[in-house]
């Protein structure tokens, strides 16, 4: 990595608060951090990357993603939420820590080629006799050269307490403490420049006891680290809240400490204004997952609302079993066309989309200060993406090129000013593809088993 390295000659979009654009600008990075950011040429020395033709923007930021899925991806394809679960459940507790790896080294591959340099991943599925699946992810990130937000998540409610998934893949609730404990300690890293931190993350009403949930909240908040559930992804979930509850998800998860300034919660699709408003009030996140919501037909989040009331939004994936692109940048092509479908032509921007997946998702992790913008001072994860070809020639505006049309290939994608795609190609050498195939051939052999 050059000591000084610039980048110039394209268009910069730096998704500050001013709405900084250059047709055509420099952006200066110096010890994995931006220090300068303006129009035309840089002056002094340093590595020079020419970004004619290009748009230099912020890395993208995935708030909610299971990396694990790629492994099962193509399963329950017609199927409602709790159908897929469902099915996918059992083939889940068969995952070890080789799977988890091989699926998670491929999972943040496709993310980085996608323009991600940040990735909240929320694992959940604990199998016995796995190994550590946990550390398996994290080490996969460590590979491909992302930063990653584990999350570690639990599951206490098994079928034989109500709960949706079977019981050979929950843990009960001092195991799923004692385990989300000991991940902070081995992996979290609270420094600005963090590769990797940790987050606590029950999974869902349906799957965790109401003591797990509250215990959780209280062991991030003395721990000093985030907080992150699925909360009012579909219909059915709220009907069975009142019905066990006696309210919505959003009042259940607000009574045991869920909403807050330290919390983003995945998909949020059935959300009452009033939700919204306290989802506001308390900086409480919220995962928009535009094609993973419309792939299992759960809805589409009240993005506009949340916005205006002053929410914290970001874009997330989810896994790739309910999102098989398993790429980020195309979210905010989809965000924009959902939100549009739902509120008209002027319910999302471009610019708005790409501020979603950039300054919303570092909002949501709780690291706007260092990640989101191309400001000086902020952690140098740039994404270079290559509009010179067919599908793009012709199209003025580079942040609509970039949002409305086919997603670009990467001329670069640098994390603190590293290296992790060049001209397309990740820069780790793995081969992934075969990893993957003999990881996903022997879950299948153990289902027909």
């Amino acid at each position: 990595m050059a000591e000084r390295l610039i980048v110039e000659g394209g268009a910069v979009a730096a998704v500050d608060d001013a709405g900084t654009e250059f047709a055509e600008g420099h952006v200066v990075v110096e010890d994995g951090r931006i220090v300068s950011v303006g129009p035309g040429t840089a002056e002094g020395p340093g590595e020079r990357v020419d970004a004619s033709g290009c748009l230099v923007t912020p890395g993208l930021v995935n708030t909610h993603h299971h990396l694990y899925q790629w492994a099962t991806r193509g399963y329950a394809c017609d199927s409602t939420l709790f159908e897929w679960l469902t099915e996918l459940y059992p083939v889940w507790s068969r995952i070890d820590a080789e799977t988890a790896h091989a699926a998670a080294s491929a999972g943040l591959a496709r993310l980085a080629l996608t323009g991600c340099t940040t990735a909240a991943d929320h694992h959940y599925v604990f199998p016995r006799g796995g190994g550590d699946v946990f550390g398996a992810v994290v080490a996969a990130a460590g590979r491909v050269g992302t930063r990653l937000h584990a999350v570690r998540g639990s599951m206490d409610r098994g079928e034989s307490r109500g709960g949706l998934p079977p019981d050979s893949v929950v843990e009960d609730r001092d195991e799923a403490l004692r385990g989300t404990q000991e991940a902070i300690e081995a992996f979290h890293d609270p420094r600005p420049d963090a590769r990797v931190r940790v987050a606590v993350g029950p999974c869902s009403p349906f799957s965790v006891s109401s003591e797990l949930m509250r215990e959780s909240a209280e062991l991030a908040r003395r721990s000093g680290v985030r907080m992150h559930t699925h909360l009012a992804e579909t219909a059915d979930e709220e009907d069975r809240c009142r019905a066990e509850f006696g309210c919505t998800p959003a009042e259940y998860a607000e009574d045991l400490g869920w909403f807050g300034p330290d919390v983003w919660l995945a998909h949020t699709v059935h959300l009452s204004g009033a939700a919204v408003d306290r989802m506001a009030a308390t900086g409480t996140g919220s995962a928009h997952c535009p094609s993973s919501n419309g792939r299992l037909g759960a809805g589409i989040a009240p993005v506009r609302r949340l916005l205006d009331a002053g929410a914290p939004v970001g874009l997330g994936v989810d896994g790739a079993a309910s999102n098989e692109n398993c790429g980020l940048g195309g979210e905010m092509r989809q965000a924009l066309l959902l939100a549009r479908a739902a509120g008209g032509p002027r319910a999302l921007s471009t610019r708005e989309a790409l501020r979603l997946a950039t300054r919303g998702g570092a909002r949501c992790l709780g690291r706007e200060d260092e990640l989101g913008s191309l400001e000086p001072g902020k952690l140098a994860d740039i994404a270079v993406w290559r509009l010179d070809g067919l599908d793009h020639t012709g199209i003025a505006d580079p942040v609509a090129a970039l949002v409305l049309g086919e997603l670009p290939p990467l001329r670069l994608l640098l994390r603190g000013g590293a290296p992790v795609v060049e001209h397309g190609r990740l820069t780790a050498e793995a081969d992934l593809a075969d990893e993957l195939d003999r990881a996903d051939a022997r879950l299948r052999s153990l289902e027909v088993a």
